[in-house]
């Protein structure tokens, strides 16, 4: 294995975790985000052989799976958080016995559920994906100011559904 091929696989070791608990949030639908994190690597694999070139490799793998969220999204519905954890989805908590960190988990996924798309989708960047405000506004195509924006409106949206 050539020492591109060796850098390719540890970067899927590093984030292919985080990539598939991103397109978890952003379909609500196991499967579908199971592929669409291995299309991720596979298209971003095919850009490199080609002799792409990738400045921030974490940006551009959030920004291919990005697109192929929106993709999906458009050709159908979301599935619901039912048969999500029918198929024993887990959020990624490294200890399963805290059952505290569960009930939170999924208390804050239904209420991104209840959130407009736009705003879910830079909240679950910031907070879940742990990406900087330039990195998503890099992925999203927009300004930084617009993200910030963005998710402190999100952000009051939350606290709002939370109130009621």
């Amino acid at each position: 294995m050539n020492s591109t091929a060796e850098e390719f696989v540890a970067l899927y070791d590093r984030c292919a975790d985080a990539i598939f608990r991103h397109c978890c949030f952003r379909l609500f639908e196991y499967e579908s985000a199971r592929d669409v994190t291995q299309e991720t690597f596979t298209r971003t694999w095919k850009y490199i052989a080609e002799g792409g070139t990738v400045h921030n490799m974490r940006a551009f793998l959030y920004r291919v799976a990005n697109n192929l969220i929106v993709d999906i999204s458009r050709k159908r519905k979301v599935s619901s958080l039912h048969a999500i954890q029918e198929k024993g989805f887990d959020i990624g908590f490294e200890d399963p016995g805290i059952s505290i960190q569960r009930m939170d988990a999924k208390a804050a996924f239904v209420l991104l559920r209840k959130l407009n798309v736009k705003y879910r989708d830079v909240i679950v960047m910031r907070y879940i994906d742990e990406l900087t405000v330039r990195e998503i506004a890099g992925i999203l195509g927009e300004s930084e100011n617009t993200i910030s924006v963005r998710i402190h409106r999100g952000i009051q949206k939350l606290c709002t559904i939370l109130e009621s």
